[in-house]
């Protein structure tokens, strides 16, 4: 028929005989098969389905070898639990009539490599392997091969468990007898080394799975063989203590003699696979067979060590971890981890480890986050083993602060096992004292490694957040209470340790109850189950217990001290403050406020301030009763305390005292502000006063008075919007309040703007300056009080004031780019910093405060200036215009005009050439950024009128002052060009040329340098879509099919190797990868690269064995 598969006639004969015992077997087999298919519901589905038969099947329904091998291969499919007996029969007809069942057993192995094949039983024999291989070749050359390897995951997976579970079974079953035969196996191996050194990838997938099963299948039988030789050599021994002579010892040593030559065969048959197959897979284009291959001899050095411990195997794994794949680079880590587990292989692993501990000390930081896990714990391996030193690790210890989650915690259970519990050194874990308080010890080295890791309060908490899951002494709560409280006279605390240790001690509080101590890339919420929520109440219930008392002494202890005592207020926001009604100790809790409003008038950092409004705020809303009405009035008596201070320290400035008391009040004023609305309506006239009358006191004094005026009137307009019943006296007061405001604003935004200086306080005014004046226009727009009774509240800035407000925010951003490092460790620099005040801007605009075409251009002009932060804030501002306004050309055009212009300004005004190559690759970067919005076939065709836009408007622009202008063609027209068809490429190419046809570039030819690239880009462009256009027409994929008429090469004859074989095979596929490595480069500086090449494409490259 058509679709049959070309098979050499002297392969196809059928012998006249009649084949009774085959036909009995094929009989019992479809028994087996249609019972084995009622043993459960899923079975039933399966079997209860016709085998798909191919026409040649169909042609010759009287083939019963056929048959037989096609309800093998049906079994192996679909029914994995009907393999032990299916097994058992055939070996059982095997030793009937074993070529009749050999032939069915290798048609079994063909049609799971996906071809349909037959051999003559009569023949068998006289078949050469090599011409079986070539035919099966030239099958999978004319697509005559099914893929089982690429079905769906899950039944590629059933597929493979019962192809290997077959030959397991297989191997057992033949133990007593076919195993030794020298016929059945060797001929398997045979074509199974044949198969897997094949072009085609599925011939080489399954082959390399069945040979490295048989390989583990052959060592299980070698090893009860071995068990049985000690068996055999033990009774002989006690026999001949007896007796030197007699039938019983004559038949011990016959017995011994033929189980040691047993396990030499089985240990032939397993060099025999290893050399033909594992030694040219292990390196195979596929990732998967190499994988498979590591694994696999991974399970042969720990289940046959007698064979294959030694350095001759050993050094496969450690080639491997240079593996492109990062599935084979894991998969010799996890067989190391296992070759490493047993300790008596260490003495032996010498050399080994000597030669490739590096590299396994390199994989912790591999690109690949699981390797780099693994890898991690191959090291706790090598420690607990002493070979690896102290100095080696210190570069793992900054993976603590790494992105990966898994990785921090990997290495946080390393640092745990290695420096706090010491389990690796067993004479310093059980040093006098250890034993005694195990808590206090592990606490101690913890607060070691801390000071000696980084001083910095933020990288503390990653080191604390990486090992708190695998150190209990974290959540023994009384043990760091008593450190603290120095009750323990034996250990007395620094105070860099007291520090850490309160810092230790809130961040495993906050851990305990369920909460981040270090954020989440992806910021998403943890969802808890009703287990994890009652151990998250338990431990809250615990913390609560054991603070309760303690509390006071606590706070009164570190009240004084700014470092330690923020830590301490933070725990009370994470405790049941219902205990202290329960347990009846009320006056604890009055203690602790009237300690935490101590501490506020104590302190003037941000910290502290903020940690206890946080306290009093939780204490308000966490309590009930008596006292929640004690907190409330506790609070109110700070605010009174707080207004009569400001009031005081304001009468100070007026009599020309230091402005230190105004700063340190107005702070406190500004943080609880931020939390609650604070009655200061007696002190906003004196406030203003002092801004107007007194702008030249500390600039830092100024900010902050600003600030809380502006609080003041975002809480009186919160106030008026939540009543229901509006006053015109409250309309007339915040107008009044906002004007004056304004006013002060507006004056400073001139003063400001005029100047420009280095002074720190100056930047940070302008700074408070710029956020609050776009904060009050956001809040008063007119679009949100329009239609409603608070229309008279709108507010829109004139265009004048938003130019002199985006001048100062210009001015700023360029100082603070100069000041960043001096200013990263000051109070509320995230409030004043480059990100925030890029982020005022954006709010006018995103909230339509100011029309977009005044100021977004202008923002968009600094999306690559200044980091990455103010980048993502200019990105999400790119979003917010596109989702509201489909024509963006208009801005992205002004934005590269203005990035332009600085270069000129830069070359016109400057002989600094690096400030003008530093404007030009800005200006460069911003063309390319924002050309990749308009990234896809879709996009392109739907923003194809603004592209053409952008590059016309561009064009004109650049020969309005010509040649001064014209390196805007190349440096930002020129990467819109490539998104233009190509009729419109042709019109701009003939606009460009009809501008310089009366124009002698001649005159100027450095000038005109940027225009004669900007023809030739073009020219190029239109040229090359010329040649895609013709491409696509005759392109086809792959390199073109070869002739199949080629004389097999005999495999394994004495001229021949299966090595050659291998040869030709990788040289074909080093050439495909070469063109892979040429289209995608990505690959690892390391060495640990994530991509390889894909796999040659079956009948478009494939390489002959008979050679070409």
């Amino acid at each position: 028929m058509e679709d049959e598969p070309e098979v050499p006639e002297l392969l196809i004969r059928r012998s006249n005989r009649p084949r009774v015992q085959m036909k009995a077997f094929d009989v019992q087999l479809r028994d087996i098969v249609e019972s084995g298919g009622e043993e459960s519901g899923d079975d039933v589905e399966q079997s209860n389905r016709k085998p798909k038969r191919n026409r040649a099947t169909e042609a010759a329904p009287s083939n019963t070898t056929t048959a037989s091998a096609h309800n093998l291969t049906e079994v192996v499919k679909r029914n994995g639990k009907l393999i032990p007996r299916v097994v058992k029969l055939w070996v059982e007809q095997y030793e009937k009539n074993p070529k009749p069942a050999m032939v069915e057993l290798l048609t079994m192995l063909f049609e799971t490599c996906g071809a349909t094949y037959r051999i003559h039983e009569e023949l068998l024999e006289e078949n050469n392997v090599d011409d079986v291989v070539v035919a099966l070749v030239n099958l999978a050359a004319e697509g005559r091969v099914e893929d089982y390897q690429s079905s769906k995951k899950k039944e590629s997976r059933i597929f493979k468990e019962n192809l290997v579970s077959f030959w397991d079974n297989l191997v057992s079953e033949c133990q007593n007898g076919p195993l030794f035969d020298q016929v059945l196996f060797d001929k398997c191996m045979d074509y199974v080394i044949a198969l897997s050194c094949t072009p085609p990838r599925v011939y080489r997938q399954v082959a390399s799975l069945v040979g490295l099963q048989l390989v583990t299948s052959c060592m299980g039988a070698a090893k009860i063989c071995g068990a049985h030789r000690q068996t055999t050599q033990r009774q002989l021994t006690d026999e001949k203590k007896k007796t030197s002579e007699g039938d019983r010892v004559e038949s011990l040593n016959k017995k011994l003699l033929e189980t040691h030559k047993k396990i030499t065969m089985l240990e032939e048959m397993i060099r025999k696979i290893f050399t033909g197959l594992f030694v040219h897979r292990y390196r195979d284009v596929d990732p998967e067979i190499r994988m498979s291959c590591i694994q696999s001899l991974g399970v042969w050095i720990v289940s046959y060590p007698s064979l294959f411990f030694q350095d001759l195997y050993l050094k496969y794994l450690g080639w491997a971890l240079n593996d492109m794949s990062a599935d084979v680079r894991k998969a010799s880590i996890l067989a190391l981890q296992n070759v490493y587990d047993v300790d008596d292989n260490v003495t032996s692993l010498g050399l080994f480890t000597e030669r490739f501990f590096k590299r396994m000390l390199d994989l912790a930081e591999d690109i690949d986050t699981s390797v780099a896990v693994s890898a991690i714990s191959l090291v706790k391996q090598l420690l607990r083993h002493q070979l690896v030193s102290d100095d080696d690790l210190r570069s793992l210890y900054d993976l603590l602060i790494d992105d990966p989650p898994e990785i921090r915690r990997a290495i946080g259970s390393l640092v745990y096992d290695h420096v706090i519990a010491q389990k690796f050194n067993s004479s310093l874990s059980r040093s006098s004292g250890d034993e005694g308080d195990r808590s206090q010890i592990h606490l101690l080295r913890m607060l070691k490694f801390i000071r000696e890791f980084s001083t910095d309060e933020v990288l503390s908490f990653y080191v604390i957040d990486d090992i708190w899951e695998f150190m209990d002494a974290m959540k023994d709560w009384k043990r760091i209470i008593c450190m603290l409280l120095d009750e323990n006279s034996t250990v007395e605390l620094s105070h860099n340790d007291a520090t850490n240790l309160t810092r230790l001690f809130s961040a495993s509080v906050k851990k305990a109850v369920g909460e981040r101590i270090v954020a989440d890339a992806d910021h998403r919420k943890q969802n808890q189950t009703k287990a994890q929520r009652e151990m998250i109440e338990s431990s809250r219930k615990d913390i609560t217990v054991n603070m309760t008392e303690n509390y006071p002494q606590l706070l009164h202890k570190y009240m004084a001290d700014k470092t330690e005592v923020p830590s301490l207020l933070k725990i009370i926001v994470h405790m049941n403050l219902e205990l202290y009604s329960l347990k009846r100790q009320d006056q604890k809790f009055k203690t602790v406020l009237q300690l935490v409003k101590e501490t506020f008038f104590i302190h003037g950092d941000k910290d502290v301030l903020r940690s206890c409004v946080y306290a009093f705020d939780y204490c308000i809303n966490g309590s009930c009763g008596e006292l929640q009405d004690f907190a409330q009035n506790k609070l109110k008596e700070l605010e009174d305390e707080l207004i009569a201070k400001v009031k005081a320290a304001i009468r100070k400035i007026v009599d020309g005292d230091d402005p230190h008391l105004l700063l340190v009040n107005m702070k406190r004023l500004y943080e609880l502000q931020l939390k609650r609305a604070v009655p200061i309506e007696s002190l906003f006239d004196d406030i203003i006063m002092v801004v107007k009358n007194f702008p030249n006191i500390n600039h830092e004094v100024i900010g902050f008075l600003l600030l809380n005026l502006y609080l003041h009137i975002q809480w009186h307009l919160y106030s008026i919007t939540n009543n229901n019943i509006v006053s015109e006296a409250s309309l007339s007061s915040l107008i009044s309040k906002r004007d004056a405001l304004f006013y002060e604003l507006n004056n400073f935004l001139q003063i400001l703007s005029e100047t420009r200086g280095k002074e720190s306080s100056g930047n940070l005014l302008a700074s408070r300056v710029c956020v609050v004046l776009s904060d009050l226009w956001v809040l008063f727009r007119r679009s949100n009080l329009a239609s409603t009774n608070l229309e008279r509240l709108g507010y829109r800035p004139e265009i004048s004031t938003a130019r002199k407000f985006w001048k100062l925010c210009e001015q700023q951003l360029e100082i603070l780019d100069e000041t960043e490092d001096e200013d990263a460790n000051k109070e509320y620099v995230e409030e004043t910093n480059g990100e925030a005040i890029v982020v005022a801007a954006t709010k006018l605009v995103a909230n339509g405060a100011i029309p977009k075409e005044y100021l977004a251009p202008d923002i968009v002009s600094h999306y690559v200036m200044h980091g990455t932060s103010v980048a993502e804030v200019v990105e999400y501002l790119i979003v917010c215009i596109m989702k509201k306004d489909d024509d963006v050309s208009d801005i992205f055009l002004d934005a590269l005009k203005k990035a332009h212009e600085r270069y000129l300004s830069a070359a016109s005004t400057s002989n600094d050439n690096l400030m003008m190559a530093k404007r030009l690759d800005e200006c460069k970067d911003l063309a390319n950024r924002l050309h990749g919005y308009f990234v896809g076939d879709f996009a392109r065709d739907k923003y194809n009128t603004m592209i053409l836009k952008i590059v016309k408007q561009g064009v004109e622009y650049a020969f309005m002052d010509a040649p001064r202008r014209l390196s805007f063609l190349t440096c930002a027209v020129i990467s819109f060009t490539s998104k233009l068809l190509k009729s419109d490429i042709i019109d701009i190419l003939k606009n460009v040329q009809d501008r310089t046809a009366n124009v002698n570039t001649d005159e100027d030819p450095s000038g005109w340098r940027p225009y004669m690239t900007f023809v030739d880009k073009l020219r190029e462009k239109s040229l090359k879509h010329d040649d895609e256009k013709e491409g696509m027409s005759v392109k086809r994929r792959g390199h073109p099919c070869k002739e199949q008429n080629i004389e097999g090469k005999k495999l394994f004859d004495e001229k021949s190797s299966s090595e050659e074989v291998d040869d030709e095979i990788s040289d074909a596929q080093n050439d495909e990868d070469q063109v892979d490595e040429d289209e995608d480069d990505q690959v690892d500086k390391q060495g640990q690269g994530q991509t390889t090449s894909e796999p040659l494409e079956e009948c478009e490259a494939l390489v002959k064995i008979g050679g070409c």
